[in-house]
């Protein structure tokens, strides 16, 4: 065989040998694109359950699960988590939600509940964070502390609010409530149903006093006095009830 003939033969060894290896790539790509298609059938199934997680006090867990279940519109691969988030924390009483796709198709919803510390003024709630919420109020959050005052000053309102009840629990009393006006006044409300009008200006030494003429002269007489007005330099203004008909300053 002379030199020519070998070198054409080489050359078609090699033709041929490249049409298999493209031949079989095809097969492949196509085989593993079929099984690609199967296993994304398998995957984008329809949701069979909704799992909801998490310790809950006031959600009803299996009417969550049934309510996101009825609005599911697509398979599992093609639903939107972030807007199916966003569908659950529109619940006042959801603090944080996650949403994660599970084989068998399936969602796992991961909730955590408002926890709540006070009331905001007469229809809110605050949570730890100073985040205001408004569910429907239930006669249980009654005896928490009711705080009042801007929108953007909660956690400032939580602070003092914590400050001043220690102060008054030294002396054998409680705040049930707080108030801060726009204008930087401050208002108290006593466990026993005295209104303390606090003003803005030098608060700690003005409450001081208060607390020592509430234990010199006021205390016996607790249960008369409607509001205690402490924004004089050397005294008080009290405000009795209706049924006694006094009006004293101190």
């Amino acid at each position: 065989m002379t030199e020519a003939s070998m070198t054409a033969e080489s050359g078609l060894d090699r033709h041929w040998r490249a049409v298999v290896i493209l031949t079989l790539l095809v097969v492949f790509v196509g085989i593993g694109s079929s099984l690609l298609r199967e296993l994304w059938h398998w995957l984008n199934q329809p949701v069979a359950e909704v799992r909801i997680a998490g310790a809950t006090r006031h959600l009803d867990k299996v009417g969550l699960a049934q309510q996101l279940a009825a609005g599911l519109d697509r398979p599992l691969l093609q639903l939107d988590l972030q807007a199916l988030q966003e569908q659950l924390v529109q619940d006042p009483w959801v603090y944080s939600a996650s949403i994660r796709r599970q084989w068998p198709p399936a969602l796992e919803v991961q909730l955590e509940e408002e926890v709540p510390v006070a009331r905001w003024g007469d229809k809110g709630l605050l949570n730890h964070q100073g985040d205001i919420f408004w569910p429907a109020l239930k006669p249980e959050y009654a005896a928490l502390p009711r705080l009042t005052g801007p929108a953007h000053e909660t956690v400032r309102i939580m602070q003092q609010f914590h400050d001043l009840n220690r102060m008054f629990s030294a002396a054998g009393l409680h705040l049930t409530g707080l108030v801060l006006e726009s204008r930087g006044a401050w208002t108290l409300e006593l466990d026993n149903g005295i209104r303390v009008v606090a003003g803005r200006e030098q608060l700690v030494p003005r409450l001081k006093r208060f607390i020592r003429i509430y234990r010199l002269s006021l205390v016996d007489r607790a249960d008369q006095i409607e509001q205690v007005d402490i924004r004089y330099t050397n005294g008080v203004a009290v405000s009795w009830r209706a049924e006694t008909g006094k009006n004293d300053a101190g």
